[in-house]
């Protein structure tokens, strides 16, 4: 296993430690969780730039980047919902979307495509990182605004992706690589 796999792994174990953490009584302990979300949320460009810095792009990163990514948020926000931080309409928005486009990879791959991460899922996933660090820090004002802004720029994105990859499902595969490039 290279480093960029090596550091995928990480972000997938820091995952359930960071939420963990948030049900220790001790103190401190919601300053603690963020950080290690934080750096989790870290890992996310670091392992693609280890990759592609080092020519080390494998299929296993391809593979499990997203789905690296998809569990950090998707567990953090469920256990923030569960100790009421943040709405669960929220929750819902954000795993549709990432179930949906996992769905959607998953096929284009049958197809022999790779759907790539667009500026806005890039944004998306740091936008997500920003409001879920400042939702556990507590201290952060507006952090709920950030939330929502985040939540927006998941449909957003999720919309993207369908748009520009729509062709790749109505049969026109070579207009759809040829859009993209």
């Amino acid at each position: 296993m290279n480093l960029a796999n090596w550091i995928t792994t990480l972000r997938i174990i820091l995952a359930p430690v960071c939420v963990g953490i948030l049900f220790w009584d001790i103190p401190g302990r919601d300053l603690l969780a963020a950080s290690i979300f934080i750096l989790a949320g870290l890992t996310d460009g670091l392992d693609g730039y280890a990759a592609r810095i080092r020519k080390e792009i494998t299929a296993f990163g391809k593979s499990f980047d997203p789905i690296a990514d998809k569990i950090l948020i998707i567990v953090t926000i469920v256990v923030l919902a569960n100790l009421q931080r943040i709405p669960w309409i929220a929750v819902w928005v954000i795993f549709l979307r990432e179930l949906f486009i996992t769905i959607f990879r998953y096929f284009a791959g049958k197809k022999g495509l790779t759907v790539a991460a667009s500026p806005w899922g890039k944004l998306k996933t740091f936008a997500q990182i920003t409001a879920v660090a400042a939702i556990m820090i507590g201290t952060i004002p507006y952090s709920q605004v950030l939330l929502w802004i985040a939540v927006g720029l998941t449909v957003c994105s999720g919309i993207d992706y369908i748009w520009r990859w729509k062709a790749a499902f109505q049969g026109n595969v070579e207009q759809t690589v040829k859009d993209t490039c």
